[in-house]
């Protein structure tokens, strides 16, 4: 088979719900395993991809394999993967595992080792995708895995010395993004719409205004400041979250997820 997943959580689900859905490869040659059958079950029922009956045969019988499980679990993944890791080539997209320390830990000098950082809007085809420019793949490799997640959204070649950086603003942002979106669909409730219509508005505004960024191309200050006219109720809206500490709260979110990915990355190491 082409390409296997260890691992049948969120993210998995995820890239292969894409990658199905685009036509990049067919689901009789994308195969999964887990430790919870159910999961492994779920996948194989939701998008028809073949089951592997232990990790061991999922790395023997494909091509290349995704590390798509969570960091703290890596170790002993690596650990079971060592003994049949000799000329596979493995994607991870688990956070805080540097391309040398899971080549290391495969303990193989004939295995090779991509490192990306997907977050999950992929699975509609608008996700972003980090790949690590410090690999053992080849060229050839490299392009079919680029083409891949190319498929599911943008991507960037990235050293792996940004990857704590990504993982702030693109592999976790999305949660923040939703949390924003919640907050501002409460905001309509209580301000008395209804809920579908204050959800529907909500989500409409945040996927015009990511559109508007990216078709115009213009700085976002600029397109803030379109909207906001002079003593007008917009830029009434932007002193308060200015005086709420809006800002610097996004920006603080974002420092301690990069410092939470070298923290983890420490401990990989260690």
């Amino acid at each position: 088979m082409k390409i296997g997943f260890i691992g049948a959580g969120n993210m998995a689900s995820a890239i292969i719900s894409g990658l199905t859905a685009k036509g990049f490869i067919a689901s009789q040659e994308i195969a999964v395993y887990d430790v919870s059958d159910a999961q492994t079950e779920k996948a194989v029922n939701r998008f028809g991809v073949q089951a592997a009956a232990a990790q061991e045969a999922l790395i023997e019988q494909c091509e290349f394999i995704v590390l798509a499980i969570k960091p703290v679990y890596m170790k002993a993944v690596l650990k079971q993967a060592a003994p049949h890791a000799d000329g596979k080539k493995f994607i991870s997209i688990a956070t805080g595992w540097s391309v040398k320390t899971i080549r290391s830990a495969l303990d193989s000098k004939r295995a090779s080792v991509l490192r990306c950082m997907p977050n999950t809007p992929l699975m509609v085809g608008e996700g972003f995708t980090a790949i690590c420019e410090d690999t053992s793949f080849s060229e050839e490799d490299v392009a079919w895995v680029k083409s891949l997640f190319e498929t599911l959204g943008k991507v960037a070649v990235l050293p792996e010395k940004l990857f704590d950086a990504i993982i702030a603003v693109a592999g976790s942002a999305p949660a923040y993004v939703f949390v924003f979106v919640e907050a501002l669909i409460d905001a309509g409730i209580k301000l008395g719409l209804p809920r579908d219509v204050a959800t529907k508005a909500c989500e409409q505004t945040v996927l015009g205004a990511a559109k508007l960024l990216m078709e115009t191309g213009e700085h976002p200050a600029k397109l803030k400041d379109m909207v906001c006219s002079p003593g007008g109720t917009t830029i009434e809206a932007i002193a308060s979250l200015e005086n709420s500490g809006f800002r610097h709260a996004i920006i603080q979110a974002a420092a301690v997820c990069a410092q939470k990915s070298r923290k983890l990355s420490k401990q990989a190491k260690d």
